[in-house]
């Protein structure tokens, strides 16, 4: 079995900091790690790997100091890495990230075969978009189960494989054929420490590193700023909210009355609303 995992390196979130005059992210000196959604993915590949053997192979778009966060992952247990690194990728949007993703696995399917199953996390947390794994399903034809918070069947004699899907209104149960895209959500399962041996190889391990001709991109127009067509017309930090929370003191009270105490509470507050509610409930 051929599995591939898609993963981003993305800044931590909790150290992340807006430019004061140009509104934008501030990456200098701010830490790196692996998009936390993906290592969901990671983690269910690697279990399949284990399942039902085969090979597990982690990639990722971006400058040559992603190379951390490809040894990162090697060290939880995945077999190769894969960089696709080139200054034509800079300032792509998920339309180009897409592309460049789709081409970085169709020359890795060449190379090492094709993958039964992609694996990405639901979205990343710099971008926040959840577009990306269902771009690159859409040009790699591939069947695509988003959202997915568990592999319940995996038939490699049928290629049939069965997931549970988080739905707006409860879970889904899908059965696809392979090969597909999976986005795992978070929660689905807990990565695993990795071993020494592991952690060993991937100090050692040699880096695939293709730049977009060697990944046989040949239209740079769809790549980077040229071929994004989203604009960022602002970014900026919220300003902190001057009025506090107000805490509502509790005793021995029961639901309903505890129900009733923070009622009596936000109407005090938004008088507006209690007549507002009041008028609808007469009209009805």
């Amino acid at each position: 079995m051929q599995i591939f995992v898609c993963i981003k390196q993305v800044p931590d979130s909790g150290q992340i900091r807006v430019h004061p005059v140009t509104n934008t992210i501030m990456r200098q000196g701010v830490p790196t790690i692996i998009n936390p959604y993906d290592l969901f993915g990671l983690e269910e590949a690697l279990r399949l790997r284990d399942r039902f053997g085969g090979q597990v192979t982690v990639m990722t778009m971006g400058p040559p100091m992603a190379v951390e966060s490809l040894r990162k992952a090697m060290t939880f247990g995945a077999d190769r890495a894969v960089l696709l690194t080139d200054r034509i990728f800079a300032g792509s949007d998920t339309l180009a990230t897409s592309y460049a993703l789709a081409q970085l696995i169709r020359k890795a399917g060449e190379t090492w075969g094709e993958p039964d199953i992609v694996f990405c996390g639901k979205q990343t947390i710099d971008g926040d978009t959840a577009q990306v794994g269902p771009g690159i399903a859409r040009r790699l034809g591939l069947s695509q189960l988003t959202y997915v918070s568990g592999i319940d069947d995996l038939d490699m004699v049928d290629r049939k494989i069965l997931v549970r899907r988080r739905g707006d209104h409860g879970v889904q149960v899908l059965r696809s054929v392979m090969p597909v895209m999976i986005t795992m959500m978070e929660g689905s399962n807990e990565i695993r420490r990795g071993t020494q041996a592991d952690a060993l190889r991937a100090a050692q391990a040699e880096i695939v590193q293709w730049n977009g001709a060697a990944a046989g991109i040949e239209d740079t127009a769809m790549c980077g700023l040229r071929g994004s067509p989203t604009v960022v017309k602002k970014v900026f930090a919220p300003t902190a909210r001057a009025e506090k929370a107000e805490m509502i003191a509790t005793g021995t009270e029961t639901p309903a009355a505890l129900a009733e105490t923070l009622i009596d509470a936000i109407f005090t507050r938004q008088p507006v609303l209690q007549a507002d509610l009041l008028q609808q409930a007469a009209t009805h």
